[in-house]
């Protein structure tokens, strides 16, 4: 295969598979859900860093930059915040820790040690990150926001979980006993599905790539036909899946 066809191939393929992976994300974003048996109730568990991650894995860490990106304007476009955009800054800053860091590590270690090694780095920023934000910006803001500076309300929020529960230990609760373990599960079940799916994902966009561009030869002309076509096709699912995530919404 020659340079330029591979180029063509990167290029033109990227966008459409940042597409689908994104709008996937964007919709496992909005589809969150709580685990109050184990969770404050505001803590909402979102399966989005699922193809976040193989989308980082499989094309590279910057896509996968762009995937969150995409993916919170999708949320932000169908949802809106009701945080003031601090809860979706908050889930840019995480996610992009954890996918972006291991997509760094894996892309120089392409190996299934290389993997588990960036997941691991990739597990640990990110849980560090979310301890810090929650710490210095979200609880604080929070606390301002909604509650005036007054305690109680965040402290009745965390009462039915932890009855022992006061000003003086809230960030122990909160910070050690449900962002730590909270934040954990995020990642692993993240890491568990990408293990499961990641080696044939890779191989279907490899599939993709050299039935496109692999033949020596091809014709300019029905190249740049092919990538319009595809990146319809590309355009489509996340108008797709966007629908899905209204009908979801509003209707169902």
């Amino acid at each position: 295969m020659s340079n330029q066809n591979t180029k063509q191939g990167i290029s033109s393929t990227h966008i459409a598979f940042i597409a689908m992976f994104a709008s996937v994300a964007g919709v496992l974003y909005i589809l969150n859900f709580k685990l109050p048996f184990a969770f404050p109730s505001f803590l909402e568990f979102k399966l989005s860093d699922i193809p976040i991650l193989i989308g980082s894995f499989t094309l590279g860490p910057m896509s996968g930059g762009v995937i969150v990106v995409v993916e919170i304007l999708i949320k932000l476009v169908i949802d809106g915040t009701t945080t003031m955009f601090v809860g979706e800054l908050s889930d840019l800053i995480t996610s992009c820790a954890f996918a972006v860091t291991a997509g760094i590590i894996y892309k120089r270690h392409r190996t299934f040690k290389g993997a588990l090694v960036a997941m691991a780095i990739g597990t640990a920023v990110e849980v560090t990150v979310a301890i810090l934000i929650n710490w210095l910006v979200l609880v604080p803001f929070y606390l301002q926001l909604f509650f005036g500076g007054n305690w109680e309300g965040l402290i009745g929020m965390m009462k039915p979980l932890f009855p022992a529960c006061t000003k003086e230990t809230f960030y122990n609760f909160y910070l050690w006993v449900s962002v730590l373990p909270f934040n954990l599960l995020r990642c692993l079940v993240a890491i568990v599905v990408t293990l499961l799916v990641y080696k044939r994902i890779s191989r279907m966009i490899n599939s993709v790539n050299r039935k496109i561009y692999g033949k020596e030869g091809h014709d300019e002309q029905k190249s740049k036909k092919t990538t319009i076509i595809f990146i319809c096709v590309g355009v489509a699912i996340v108008a797709l899946l966007v629908t899905f995530a209204l009908l979801r919404k509003f209707v169902f």
